[in-house]
């Protein structure tokens, strides 16, 4: 049994001729919901991947989230392209059969329900792995598949305020601060598609002989692990971040700031020899020759001092000029956009950043490119987000050879 009768051919302008891309051949089947799962299933489907998108009959609440023109998604047809798109009552026996059928020829299963449900329809990873020892089955929930808080609701917003993300944003005497998007989701489904390639890897191998694995993946912890050396200067100094606006408690001039003609703009001096170049530009090189100016901890305790001659100079210019004399100097500055100006920046075109895709309902739209250039293996955004069950017969019928108005008039898809 297949259930890959369709053609792969890509759509995207950014795609150029027809490539299979790395994970050609690699057959996904997607049943999570909302985000940081299916954010995986998008990154292996710009890869090549084969993505089966199962919905509910009613649909995924993705569907509906954000904005909409003409009653279509518009983050829905960004986060599910590249997926093919079928209806499927998993909390029906009919519908628990009918996942263990497409499972058997699978290699990649995405969940996000907590824990304990799938085993509850039969459908966990013990009685999968009977019916296809190779499969790698990912499981997305917010706090793990055990301990304390397993059994708690979680969205990302939990997971960004636990790991410290929010305690350390914001202006040093206001509140924590969160993300206005989906940071621990995006975090997590980053970290996933990393996760499923290391597991493909090991099963391909001698070693891993052809077994596939469960890969438990939480939201808290790929967040917590990018913030930064927290817990272990912690553990060895006692020390806790703060929150401390936009500057850096390792290094300075480091900020945002306003020109001249109201543009806001970002410098970052990690590097000691940048830090000199920008105060040297504004025309404070007798700071640059104090002795605590050599030491990026020492220059982010005199933020103060370093931010006033910054301040004032961009202050004093118009945006252009700014930017002009930053590049000139070779320091590290870069303007702060909203969208628009983000998707017109000359760089950000040349580079196709934001990729323009035909799709069946708007057509052209615009979307994010591929994270990831591959020179040798590309992906491609072959088709954006799909209709509710608009490949129900293409997989039913066509791969599984199942009556789908039967299927239909039980409500099992």
């Amino acid at each position: 049994m297949s259930v890959n009768p369709h053609d792969d051919t890509p759509t995207s302008s950014s795609s150029g001729e027809a490539n299979r891309g790395p994970l050609h051949g690699v057959r996904v089947l997607d049943i999570s919901t909302v985000y940081a799962a299916p954010i995986t299933a998008m990154l292996l489907g710009d890869f090549g991947a084969e993505v089966i998108k199962v919905e509910h009959p009613t649909g995924d609440p993705a569907r509906s989230h954000g904005a909409n023109k003409d009653g279509h998604g518009l983050w829905w047809k960004v986060i599910a392209r590249n997926k093919k798109c079928i209806t499927l009552d998993l909390g029906t026996p009919e519908g628990q059969q009918i996942l263990r059928d497409l499972v058997v020829d699978v290699d990649v299963l995405v969940e996000n329900f907590r824990p304990g449900v799938l085993e509850k329809w039969g459908l966990g990873p013990d009685r999968l792995m009977v019916l296809n020892p190779g499969l790698i089955t990912l499981r997305v929930t917010g706090f793990g598949q055990d301990g304390p808080y397993a059994q708690r609701r979680a969205f990302g917003t939990l997971a960004e305020a636990m790991s410290g993300f929010a305690h350390q944003t914001g202006e040093e005497d206001g509140p924590p601060t969160l993300p206005p998007f989906g940071l621990a989701d995006g975090v997590a489904g980053i970290t996933g598609a990393f996760g499923v390639v290391t597991a493909l890897l090991h099963r391909n191998s001698p070693e891993g002989n052809g077994q596939g694995q469960v890969i438990d993946l939480s939201l808290l912890e790929p967040l917590v692990g990018i913030l930064g050396p927290g817990p272990t200067a912690f553990d060895q100094l006692g020390a806790i971040a703060g929150r401390q606006g936009n500057r850096s408690p390792n290094n300075a001039p480091r900020n945002t700031y306003l020109t001249k003609d109201d543009r806001w703009v970002a410098i970052s001096a990690s590097a000691t020899s940048v830090a000199e170049r920008v105060m040297r530009l504004v025309g404070r090189a007798d700071l640059v020759e104090q002795p605590w100016f050599a030491s990026a901890g020492e220059r982010s305790r005199n933020g103060d001092l370093l931010d006033e001659s910054v301040g004032k100079w961009i202050a004093a210019r118009p945006f252009d000029e700014v930017v002009t004399e930053f590049e000139r100097v070779g320091a590290a500055l870069a303007p702060i956009y909203d969208v628009e100006q983000l998707m017109n920046d000359p760089h950000v075109r040349a580079r196709d950043v934001i990729t323009t895709v035909d799709d069946e309902d708007l057509g052209p739209i615009a979307m994010q490119n591929l994270m990831v250039r591959m020179l040798g293996t590309p992906g491609a955004i072959r088709f954006p987000g799909r209709r509710l069950g608009q490949d129900n017969t293409q997989i039913y019928r066509d791969a599984l050879g199942l009556n789908i108005e039967a299927l239909q008039d039980r409500g099992v898809i």
